[in-house]
This record gives structure tokens, C-alpha cells and sequence, in this order.
């Protein structure tokens, strides 16, 4: 098991900005978070914890929120259990609903059953909740898919069930290589699952590419996933907060690519993009 810091980050005021301190701890490294009155507390492997890194985020430099923290090394915790105590079900739209085995089943919603260990993913996050409502209308039959940064599969699960003919899934971390896995025999799907980032991706060709990751990966990944994406491919990304959206869409038209939808949750944003 993995020895954690815990970080208890207090804000002044708390709105919106602990949902953007999040998305900016995430980028570091930082993989759990439980939301208090005044703050977050948040989670991060010891030895991926660089203070550098920490002290160089845009939020603790603001200006328009006080920001203070003091943290504890953690004694050895079993995760799991922690994400199985904390981890309820998902609903979207009334129409898929995200959930792991201990809950109930509800056989009036298409259900997508996980195992979340800790992997990122597990539909709690805005963003994982704005890609399942954005695939909701997109059309996965006879499809290609690549879910880039899968976490816990939960997207390249619900495209092969929507009808995609293969989905090739790939994350950076082995824990949501392992946990992947588990989840497609969970849901009877089969997926390509292996662990590796852009950089392994070579030149198979894809109809839709899902990548709710960040907004820096992104940034650096999309001429890549714009390089493998067949012509008139769609490209769904999350992972965005609302401020990152014109940085992203910059590169996106660099790319030629053409903004179909947009959608956002609290500040959390989602772009459906087309080849």
C-alpha cells in the first residue's frame, strides 16, 4: 500500500474555487479529494508529491481567493475500503445509471456496474457525469473507439454497450489498467486495455476518441488524437474547467476541428468536437 499526505486546504471564499483547486491538484499528481465546510481536504502519493509543483499553482497565486493549508503524512490505509464507504450511485439523466455491486440494481436504467478502487472515474466527478451525457446522443454503432486516460472504464464500457465494434482503452496508472479490466468482465464487454499515453499510440486509426483528462495533456495530445481520428471522427474531451475552454478550442481550430456541442456542470466543462 501507498503511503499518503493528506492536505487540508481552507478557502476564503469557498465558491468556485474549490472545484478549480481541485482540477489544478489533479494535474499534480493529487488523486482523492472530500469536500469540507471551508475547504477540501486532498490526497496525493507521497513520493509524487513535489512542493515546487504545489507553490506553483495559478490559484495559490490569486489574488482573488485566500488560500492556506497544513498537511500529514497518513498512516497505511486501505483505499478500497475507503472508496467503497464514500462511493454511491450515479444517476444521468434518469437514463444510465453508474454503480458498483454492493447497490442495488434498477432494471428501469441501462446500469454500468464498477469496482472503483482507486482509479478516477467513477462518475462522481462532474466531468465523468458530463461524458456519459454527451455520449448519451452520439452514435457508438459499428464504431472505433479510443477512451484516452480511462480511469476506471466507465466511458469504454458504455460505448461498447452503445454498439462500438472495438474500443481500445489506455490509462498512464496500473491501478486503472488492473481495476479496467476487472470492470469489462464485470460488464461483460470486451476492451483493449493497456497502459501507456499518447506517445504509445502509433497510427490505428479511430472513429471516436474520449479523453477526459486535463487541460496541459490535452493541450499537448490533441494534434496526436486529431493525427489517428478518421475524417468526419468525432473527438470528446472533459477534464476542462470553464476557463480552459479557449485555450483548448485555440489548438482545436489549429486543428481544423469543428466545435458540434458544448455542455458544462458547476465548472466543469465538456467539447464535442468533429474531424
Amino acid at each position: 500500500m501507498q503511503n499518503y499526505l493528506e492536505f487540508n486546504f481552507k478557502l476564503n471564499p469557498l465558491q468556485p474555487w474549490n472545484e478549480i483547486l481541485m482540477a489544478e491538484l489533479i494535474q499534480i499528481g493529487f488523486d482523492s479529494f472530500t469536500e469540507e465546510h471551508d475547504g477540501i481536504l486532498a490526497y496525493v502519493q507521497k513520493d509524487l508529491f513535489k512542493e515546487e509543483d504545489l507553490q506553483n499553482l495559478w490559484l495559490l497565486n490569486s489574488d482573488e481567493v485566500k488560500i492556506s493549508y497544513e498537511f500529514q503524512e497518513m498512516p497505511n490505509i486501505n483505499w478500497n475500503e475507503e472508496w467503497e464507504k464514500n462511493f454511491s450511485p450515479i444517476n444521468v439523466e434518469d437514463k444510465v445509471l453508474i454503480r458498483a455491486e454492493f447497490h442495488e440494481p434498477n432494471p428501469n436504467l441501462h446500469e454500468i456496474v464498477i469496482q472503483p478502487k482507486m482509479s478516477f472515474g467513477t462518475g462522481h466527478h462532474p466531468t465523468t457525469h458530463l461524458m456519459v451525457q454527451q455520449m448519451l446522443d452520439m452514435d457508438f454503432e459499428g464504431k472505433k473507439v479510443l477512451d484516452m486516460g480511462c480511469g476506471t472504464s466507465v466511458l469504454a464500457i458504455f460505448a461498447k454497450q452503445k454498439g462500438a465494434s472495438e474500443v481500445v482503452a489506455i490509462d498512464i496508472d496500473e491501478w486503472s489498467v488492473e481495476n479496467s479490466i476487472e470492470n469489462a468482465a464485470r460488464n461483460g464487454v470486451e476492451l483493449n486495455i493497456s497502459q501507456g499515453t499518447a506517445e504509445n499510440l502509433g497510427s490505428e486509426k479511430f472513429d471516436i476518441i474520449l479523453a477526459n483528462i486535463n487541460r496541459n495533456i490535452l493541450i499537448s495530445d490533441i494534434p496526436t488524437y486529431v493525427s489517428i481520428l478518421n475524417k468526419d471522427g468525432l473527438l470528446l474531451l472533459s477534464g476542462l474547467c470553464f476557463f480552459d475552454v479557449e485555450d483548448i478550442l485555440e489548438v482545436c481550430t489549429e486543428q481544423n476541428l469543428t466545435l458540434k456541442n458544448k455542455q458544462q456542470r458547476e465548472e466543469w466543462m465538456s467539447l464535442l468536437l468533429e474531424k
